[in-house]
């Protein structure tokens, strides 16, 4: 099944300081080779320049300012042109709402910080079989709407 993903930029892939989460650049290009569609998206609006600072673009299909609450409604208000298959946050509401991995926060530099291959991990099982049971997945508890 091939997915369209979307990953939220801070402290699920930048830290405080600006890094980028290790194993970002990796994941991506395995994700696009499994035939995934990755989107960024932010509460605080456009990441661009954050996601060209990184060497990012190529592997990104779009940039989105992301829905902060009635996150349903907000797709269409924000003019977020596709509903998420699935979602990368580590923020619990919007991950529950449109299905995905409740990332651990990535507030500091850490260069032993492995959270890249967990989420890998939980996409590859949702791609295969609609679910995971590996620590950090939440189903949809949203409906898109028909």
């Amino acid at each position: 099944m091939s997915l369209k993903i979307f990953f939220d930029v801070d402290y699920t892939l930048l830290a405080m300081d600006g890094s980028l989460r290790p194993g970002t650049r990796d994941t991506f290009e395995r994700l696009i080779e499994d035939g995934h569609t990755l989107y960024i998206w932010s509460g605080v609006g456009l990441r661009t320049s954050d996601v060209e600072r990184h060497e990012l673009q190529d592997l990104v299909s779009g940039i989105y300012k992301k829905p902060i609450y009635d996150f349903v409604n907000g797709l269409e208000l924000l003019k977020v042109p596709h509903w998420p298959d699935f979602v990368i946050d580590d923020y619990p509401e919007i991950v529950e709402t449109f299905g995905g991995v409740l990332a651990r926060p990535y507030f500091f530099r850490s260069q032993s910080d492995d959270e890249m291959e967990h989420i890998y991990a939980i996409i590859s099982d949702f791609a295969a079989t609609g679910r995971s049971g590996r620590v950090g997945y939440r189903a949809a508890r949203g409906k898109r709407p028909v």
